[in-house]
């Protein structure tokens, strides 16, 4: 049986992670996210019991019929928020590696205004700041984040401690951009999506995460896909940037409000 509806949505895309979803769902039970949230489970064409798993917690779960990848399984879940007019969302991995006690952290930082009484579009969730708890990271890894922060620094001056963070919070007015086909990478949406809304104007900060090294399952970034995850970065943060500096498009959405797009 669902509760009554929230204002934030916890959205979890998950492809075959029954080793992990389970002890994900644990936690938010055990943690009374419920209380704070309603949470969503994408489950991305899972040949595993990811499905019955959430079925078993009792939790909202949306199946799809083909594997879409995790962009457009998260775009998933934007419009399912969208559609039920969902004020906030968070997103995190199945996999373990988020650990739930951020989820708090990161609404609260979600509803703090500044100054001027606006709220952040986006807050980051950062494996790297000084506060966040112990990460291991490869030598590879490493490179590839400390190229990724200077390419956000370059095309939108910034400087971002984990440019390719999955736990995220959302506004409505960033999740209603994203779920739209033509704002958000179908695959990979890493650095290339956050020097997009910098460009556009959306606001973004970032708060120190505790997270974990994955347990068990296979990452989506390993052998041949994090080769071809690269090169697809390679191509896709410069067409960002093109597409905005030079054809204009949707400059300046950030400044708009949700009710005028």
């Amino acid at each position: 049986m669902m509760s009554r509806q929230k204002e934030l949505l916890v959205i979890i895309p998950a492809y075959n992670e029954e080793k992990n979803i389970k002890e994900v769902l644990k936690q938010i039970r055990s943690q009374r996210i419920e209380e704070l949230a309603d949470v969503l489970v994408i489950d991305d064409a899972s040949w595993d019991s990811t499905a019955r798993i959430v079925q078993d917690g009792h939790y909202r779960l949306i199946r799809n019929i083909y594997r879409l990848g995790y962009g457009n399984a998260l775009r998933v879940g934007y419009q399912y928020a969208v559609k039920e007019n969902y004020r906030h969302v968070i997103q995190m991995d199945a996999d373990g590696q988020h650990d739930v006690c951020n989820i708090p952290v990161i609404y609260k930082r979600l509803l703090e205004t500044d100054v001027n009484g606006h709220a952040p579009d986006i807050v980051l969730a950062s494996r790297f700041m000084k506060e966040s708890s112990p990460f291991p990271v490869s030598l590879f890894k490493k490179i590839a984040y400390a190229w990724f922060r200077l390419l956000v620094y370059t095309a939108a001056g910034r400087k971002i401690a984990d440019p390719t963070t999955g736990l995220q919070g959302l506004s409505r007015k960033a999740f209603c951009y994203y779920s739209d086909f033509r704002h958000f990478d179908d695959k990979y949406p890493d650095a290339n999506m956050i020097i997009q809304m910098l460009l556009l104007k959306f606001v973004i900060v970032e708060i120190p995460a505790v997270m974990h090294a994955r347990t068990g399952g296979s990452s989506m970034h390993k052998g041949v896909s994090a080769v071809w995850y690269m090169c697809r970065m390679f191509f896709e943060i410069p067409a960002v940037i093109f597409r905005i500096r030079v054809l204009k498009e949707d400059v300046e959405a950030g400044l708009q409000n949700v009710d005028e797009r």
